[in-house]
């Protein structure tokens, strides 16, 4: 696990007369994300010079998958959501999906997990039919110890997965299986913020969802997704999926022999197949998470601290922690499978 410290930075100032302001850095004298930014004087208003310099944004966040924008004091849900909407014209209205709790506006906490674990990596959203391009994420206060956001270059890990892994999951794609009502997670009058069962299977009737009620008023969804995509602009490719998040084998050994003692593998909270059904077998997924341990990036964050993402390219994950973290998350640039071509 590569860890990022300032004495590995590569440092240059941009000269451009519109990025004067600033210092890019790059992470151990390599192209590897993130591009770190930062002031070369106080008191830059990091929105405007956003607003003023988005061609160099866009251009390096493609490159590098993700930018850490650092001693530009962005530690308000007001500024934060700035920064967004500097970044993104519209950020996403939170739909239910995860619980997570807004902050101010379209600004919300982190999906609450127990600080004790490690949430793995994945792309925001990439098991739904609609997902962000971009996300956010803004430091307020840094944990105690631990709670590091640790990202992934997403292209770094198509390539470095065996082919044979890649073939099959493109040409068979990913399942994912969602038990709501039976006594773990979210129920779906929740997470589709609705008690009418016809609105929902309108909307699952749009995001190319399957669903199934299940007596007492419980509700089995699946969903067929891509495994590897094509950015929409650069035509590169992406292993782009959640399976790590959504196979048993990807648990904890006390999590995993809890939920089998309680259900059926059918009935799991949350269970992924190939998308003919068949079981991904837990020795593919232990070979898929330790690329993902291989290429992760970790940084202590710092108060103040914004890190952009590229949904896309850039795959991220938390560390566990100890001590209180606050940290602002916001999402944009909304798309979907049928828009990128899938």
């Amino acid at each position: 696990m590569k860890k990022l410290e300032i004495t590995n930075l590569q440092r240059k100032t941009v000269n451009l007369e519109t990025q004067a302001l600033i210092t890019t850095e790059t992470f151990n004298h390599s192209e590897s994300l993130p591009l770190v930014i930062k002031p070369t004087i106080d008191q830059i208003y990091l929105p405007h010079w956003l607003i003023v310099n988005q061609d160099f944004i866009h251009k390096q966040l493609l490159k590098y998958g993700a930018i850490l924008f650092r001693g530009f004091n962005i530690d308000t849900p007001a500024i934060f959501e700035k920064f967004g909407l500097a970044i993104c014209q519209e950020l996403f209205q939170e739909n239910g999906e995860h619980p997570r709790e807004t902050v101010s506006g379209k600004v919300y906490t982190p999906v609450f997990y127990p600080a004790d674990r490690k949430l793995l990596w994945h792309n925001e959203n990439s098991f739904n039919h609609q997902f962000p391009l971009k996300i956010m994420f803004g430091c307020r206060q840094p944990a105690q110890q631990g709670g590091e956001t640790p990202i992934v270059d997403s292209r770094k890990v198509f390539q470095l997965i065996d082919s044979k892994i890649r073939d099959i999951f493109i040409e068979k794609q990913v399942m994912y299986v969602r038990n709501y009502g039976d006594g773990l997670g979210l129920d779906w009058q929740t997470v589709f913020q609705t008690q009418n069962q016809a609105e929902v299977e309108k909307r699952f009737s749009k995001n190319a969802i399957k669903f199934a009620w299940k007596s007492k008023n419980r509700l089995r969804t699946l969903s067929i997704r891509p495994a590897v995509i094509k950015h929409p602009q650069t035509g590169e490719l992406s292993w782009f999926n959640q399976a790590q998040h959504w196979h048993p084998a990807c648990l904890d050994s006390i999590t995993r022999e809890t939920l089998f003692a309680s259900f059926k593998p059918e009935d799991l909270p949350r269970n992924c197949y190939y998308g003919d059904g068949t079981p991904i077998e837990d020795s593919i997924m232990e070979e898929i998470c330790g690329v993902y341990q291989q290429l992760e990036v970790t940084f202590p964050w710092e108060k103040g601290d914004v890190l952009l993402l590229d949904n896309i390219l850039a795959a991220h994950a938390r560390n566990s922690f100890v001590g209180e973290r606050k940290l602002l998350v916001a999402m944009g640039e909304m798309t979907n499978y049928t828009q990128i071509g899938y």
